[in-house]
């Protein structure tokens, strides 16, 4: 069965279909989760959340704006940098161990291992330094655009500009 046939029965609420797109994904959307949170533990109840989420919105998902790992990435996006500004988020990082920032300062400016189940590490490191910044920010670590402005010290505006020509030019790259 093609992604396109699957989606829709996905959409018809196929639990066999959910279960087929839950395993092709969940990685992937694991990994991006994780590196907002860092907490594999936490990161895999978002996960969880966001496959019933996408299940219960299936409706809302159409080809036409976009492809289904988007749409679900993004919901999972939200959802963790939701759960970094919940108040258990905060008050669980109050106090921290020695071995937490170390694990920050190794992996702040590489893409962790866990994103790449698709591939994407490599297509993102053939992007120029200004696109794999941005890239960095706003997708692997969950930064919001404003954050993303303050951290690289640059306008909103160059942010979202950017943001838009670098998915452009992965888009080329993968063909989309």
């Amino acid at each position: 069965m093609d992604l396109e046939q699957l989606i829709l029965q996905f959409q018809k609420k196929d639990i066999k279909a959910y279960e087929k797109l839950y395993t092709m994904y969940c990685d992937s959307i694991s990994g991006v989760v994780n590196n907002i949170v860092k907490n594999n533990t936490v990161a895999q109840e978002i996960t969880q959340d966001v496959f019933i989420k996408a299940w219960n919105k299936a409706d809302t998902y159409s080809s036409k704006k976009g492809r289904f790992f988007t749409w679900i990435l993004n919901i999972a996006r939200n959802a963790a940098i939701d759960y970094t500004r919940s108040k258990s988020f905060k008050q669980s990082k109050q106090n921290h161990n020695a071995d937490f920032f170390v694990d920050i300062l190794e992996t702040s400016d590489n893409l962790d291992t866990a994103t790449d189940t698709i591939g994407l590490k490599e297509f993102v490191t053939k992007l120029g330094a200004k696109c794999k910044s941005v890239i960095e920010l706003l997708y692997f670590k969950g930064f919001t655009q404003k954050e993303a402005s303050e951290e690289l010290e640059i306008p909103i505006g160059t942010i979202k500009t950017r943001n838009r020509t670098c998915i452009g030019e992965l888009r080329t790259m993968l063909g989309v």
